[in-house]
């Protein structure tokens, strides 16, 4: 079995992959098959029932969910779980963990290959799910079911390599033989954000139940439909049930069930800053338990007098407007020489003015629509607060592809807002940039540096000693230096781990790592005396 392991990690980069074999034609026909197909699931009533112990559980309470590209698209009704739902999945976990913790680990890895199988071949339909659900583009929406395959063939190779992070040690003393094992820890609540549904659903709880832990996993609210086809994936792979079980509702109420309850060993969160430090408070009890939080960022990307200011305004672009700006990495300040300043807003307004904005599902579009209302209707108090302190400039016209009933918010450039200003210091979550000048690179990494977060930053210089002064002064965990594919977003699974400093992560560990894997686990020294 031991051939088994170690097979070789690649990144899957499915659109690269086939433009590359003369294949981007195929691409966009799989694509858009899919998207019909999933258009014409949506003509019945789709109801989605928590699961619990491999059986869905019916509450009797829905929410409705539809979709931000148009409002009279619903996705499903989707079940309202509570604290009775919440506890007996914690219990359904923790009896799946006494078989479940001490599987073989080559028939548990089995599992997690076949996992990976299932969903590479049905990476269009969880694509076309995703567009519709949270209003990526295509190709936002397929890189991201790309991820989540990295992270269950990048851990699981992770995990055969290091024969599960056991291993032997030297003695001490004659007659001993001690060894070292990591242990899981129990139950995990999986806390799900809605901008990666699958992604970052799929690394958090791969890391969780690959390492032995049992979870109870929790999707979004404004984008629950992935999370629900993420559990599919898994059951149809031969996870035992109770391994996985799934709990729909409100954070308020279900996930505060959940995350509260004293049957919980540990928490994985992606979201907020203010609830992942709720989440960090609330972990001294009985016994303090680990709580693996990514909590967002204020991403700054600095542009000398030096750099190719033809690359910046691309990986700027790429990294504010992606996704509309939901983005953790996305890049939200520009500080830019005095030198190229104006150059560089002029060509970066040009730039978004030719990168076409609307409905998703069309081909052409770059940027789609915001999640939900709330966030529209925060958008048009930003602009309207940087508006007075500042000047807005819009790049780009919003194309709604012949509906008015979507979530759809331009991309904004704001210049001259003064220091310590709120938009320059809270997190947005929309594609709002802030551009300030500055004339010292100390200077801008100082003000870079100035704030609660510290996820991604990037510069853009020829001059390596710039460079090198970015690398070793900025306070963030995920650094880049003159990317044009993105400024301070893009990270890859088994080359850029992924985790903040400061406000933005709990550990200072990044995800796609084996490092990132033994936060689910426990240390247990074993010695024996022959």
């Amino acid at each position: 079995m031991e051939g088994e392991r170690g097979r070789g990690f690649r990144n899957q980069r499915t659109y690269e992959t086939m433009v590359g074999a003369g294949e981007e034609a195929a691409f966009h026909s799989r694509y858009e098959r899919a998207l019909e197909r999933f258009a014409q699931s949506l003509e019945g009533r789709n109801v989605h029932e928590s699961i619990i112990d491999g059986r869905a559980v019916a509450t009797g309470r829905y929410v409705t969910d539809t979709s931000p590209i148009d409002t009279e698209l619903v996705i499903g009704e989707f079940s309202v779980g509570g604290k009775r739902e919440a506890s007996s999945a914690l219990a359904a976990a923790r009896r799946a963990f006494q078989t479940w913790s001490v599987m073989d680990l080559d028939k548990r890895l089995a599992i997690f290959r076949k996992a990976a199988e299932i969903m590479h071949g049905e990476l269009f339909e969880l694509a076309a799910a995703i567009t519709f659900d949270n209003g990526k583009n295509r190709y936002e929406a397929v890189a991201e079911v790309d991820e989540a395959i990295d992270f269950i063939s990048y851990y699981t190779e992770a995990m055969g390599l290091r024969n599960g992070f056991q291993e032997a040690m030297p003695p001490a003393f004659p007659g001993e033989r001690p060894a070292v094992a990591m242990r899981p820890y129990g139950v995990w609540a999986v806390l799900c954000p809605f901008n990666f549904p699958i992604s970052i659903s799929t690394g958090m709880l791969t890391a969780a139940i690959i390492t032995g832990n049992t979870a109870v996993l929790k999707p979004s609210t404004p984008a629950p439909l992935a999370v629900h086809m993420l559990y599919d994936v898994y059951e149809r792979a031969g996870v035992p049930p109770g391994v996985i079980n799934l709990l729909s509702g409100s954070g308020a109420v279900a996930g505060e069930a959940l995350v509260s309850s004293e049957k919980v060993d540990g928490i994985a969160f992606t979201g907020s800053k203010e609830v992942g430090y709720r989440l960090l408070a609330s972990a001294l009890r009985r016994h303090p338990i680990p709580v693996i939080a990514e909590m967002g960022g204020k991403n700054p990307a600095i542009v000398t007098e030096k750099a190719d200011l033809a690359r910046a305004v691309a990986g700027v672009a790429a990294s504010a407007f992606g996704y509309s700006g939901q983005k953790c990495s996305a890049c939200s300040r520009a500080f830019v020489h005095e030198l190229v300043h104006d150059e560089f807003v002029g060509a970066l307004l040009k730039h978004l003015a030719r990168l076409p904005m609307g409905d998703p599902r069309e081909r052409a579009t770059f940027m789609g629509p915001v999640i939900h209302r709330k966030a529209v209707e925060a958008y048009g108090g930003y602009v309207a607060m940087a508006a007075k302190d500042g000047i807005v400039h819009v790049g780009g016209e919003v194309a709604k592809g012949g509906s008015a009933r979507g979530f759809y918010a331009p991309p904004a450039v704001v210049t001259g807002l003064p220091e310590g200003h709120p938009l320059l210091k809270n997190e947005l979550f929309l594609p709002i940039l802030c551009v300030q000048r500055f004339t010292d690179l100390k200077d801008a990494v100082r003000r870079a540096n100035d704030t609660d977060y510290g996820l991604t930053a990037g510069i853009y210089s020829r001059e390596r000693d710039e460079v090198r002064f970015f690398f070793e002064n900025i306070e963030a965990g995920v650094c880049y230096a003159n990317r044009a594919r993105g400024a301070t977003t893009g990270a890859m699974v088994g080359s850029q781990p992924f985790g903040g400093w400061k406000g933005s992560g709990s550990t200072g560990v990044g995800s796609g790592t084996a490092l990132y894997l033994m936060q689910f686990m426990r240390q247990q020294s074993r010695t024996l005396v022959d």
